[in-house]
């Protein structure tokens, strides 16, 4: 008798709290009538002595959801780790819950996280990021949706008003968690909810739909920015770095933009705005000079500008993952192996998507051969490595293999052994060391 396949799958980020209660329970109601399964994600960050009572409220609720006949399991990742002292709290939790959440998702095999936040969330982030004299990319707020490590990461409900969603609790009559930090006015957004809001709210009435529209404008423009700075890169970026003189012909406004995009690319990041600041006056003079940024430095040199992560961790200590499984195009971000692999679709000339569900990532060994063109036959890397004339520093990188197969190599390509079949539904690799221009 054979089994079933899986259903698909949705996972759904739920703190317990109001909000996440209420997009759980409305994606279930939603999911049982399409056949889809969902995954219950709750991080247990161990900041409150009620962590542990939250965390059996959301596993109790999900039994009772689950024992009623709705496709609900539940997930649950303990964070180990705490804030280091002078570490913001809010950047902490938020940084480490994110991590938590993308490891739960990828081990569960779904690639769509919901997550619940709403237009007043929306306007809040924006009135904050503008009191920290954020950028146009601050202001922007909180993405709808974005591809990130391989997953999407959705906000269904960033155009709901918060009293759509309390009506919504009360009318189903939802328990849920109510976190007394949030009355803690030692952070930023919640003295902005308690002492801020009501007087905003009450002096302009429409202040969190205006807000959040002001948001999506935002995001419109760091669109506009984003494809800008991409033309203004395709032609002076490249394996030496950033061409200096290529940057230095731009307008001022351009030169910036640009030089924020590519400092973006190789530490995934957002630059300081005072980094930026002295690049503009300090870059284009004579000789060699470094700059320090991001765990790295940064470096002119011959006519280029080049950044390098420092070795702060040995090979020996780091933790390299042995195995990936790509399903969709996106950015999958490898840690252990200090960079990030770029998975695009292509109508040919690439590896067929369902060699990629399962892969592993090795080191080299000795011995591989690869396959650098149809119909050319397979040599030793190192041979192809010398025909390319590919520097060692660019040889770094996990071997992709797939069923004993060799699919890629960092600076190679797909081996040809490997490339699909015309219709086949194909994507090509592009492996980016983090620091290593």
């Amino acid at each position: 008798m054979t089994s079933s396949p899986p259903l698909p799958s949705v996972a759904v980020a739920y703190s317990g709290g109001r909000d996440s209660t209420a997009l759980l329970h409305a994606t279930l109601v939603t999911a049982s009538h399409l056949g889809v399964a969902v995954v219950a994600l709750h991080v247990n960050h161990g900041l409150s002595a009620h962590a542990g009572a939250w965390e059996r409220h959301c596993r109790d609720q999900c039994a009772r959801w689950a024992a009623e006949g709705l496709p609900l399991s539940f997930a649950v990742a303990r964070l180990r780790n705490h804030p280091q002292p002078g570490d913001s709290i809010e950047a902490w939790a938020r940084r480490e819950r994110y991590a938590a959440l993308r490891r739960l998702a990828q081990r569960h095999g779904t690639a769509l996280v919901l997550l619940a936040h709403h237009r007043r969330d929306q306007a809040e982030t924006l009135i904050l990021q503008a009191l920290r004299s954020a950028g146009v990319a601050g202001l922007s707020g909180m993405p709808r949706s974005i591809e990130r490590d391989g997953l999407c990461w959705m906000r269904p409900w960033l155009d709901t008003p918060r009293s759509a969603i309390e009506g919504y609790v009360r009318s189903q009559g939802l328990a849920y968690i109510d976190d007394d930090s949030n009355s803690d006015e030692r952070y930023a957004r919640n003295r902005l909810r308690l002492r801020v809001w009501p007087a905003l709210e009450q002096a302009f009435p429409e202040a969190e739909p205006a807000l959040a529209a002001a948001a999506t404008w935002a995001q419109q423009a760091t669109a506009c920015l984003d494809e800008v700075a991409a033309d203004d890169l395709s032609g002076i970026a490249g394996d030496e770095g950033l061409a200096l003189a290529g940057l230095e012909v731009l307008s001022v406004a351009r030169r910036v933009n640009a030089l924020r995009a590519w400092l973006r690319r190789q530490t995934d990041a957002a630059p300081p705005a005072s980094l930026i600041t002295r690049l503009n006056d300090e870059l284009f003079g004579e000789g060699t000079a470094s700059w320090p940024l991001a765990g790295g430095v940064l470096r002119r040199y011959r006519g280029h500008l080049t950044w390098r992560a420092s070795a702060a961790v040995s090979d020996e200590a780091k933790v390299f993952e042995s195995t990936l499984s790509i399903r969709r195009a996106g950015t999958y971000r490898l840690s252990g192996w200090g960079g990030r692999l770029r998975v695009s679709r292509v109508k040919e000339g690439g590896v067929p998507l369902a060699w990629l569900a399962q892969v592993e990532l090795r080191d080299r060994s000795g011995g591989e051969r690869f396959q650098a063109g149809i119909g050319r036959p397979a040599r030793s890397l190192k041979k192809q490595f010398q025909a390319a004339e590919l520097p060692a520093w660019q040889r770094s990188g996990p071997l992709l293999y797939s069923g004993g197969q060799l699919v890629f190599v960092p600076g190679l390509g797909i081996d040809a052994r490997v490339i699909g079949l015309p219709g086949q539904p194909q994507v090509t690799l592009q492996w980016e060391p983090l620091g290593q221009a």
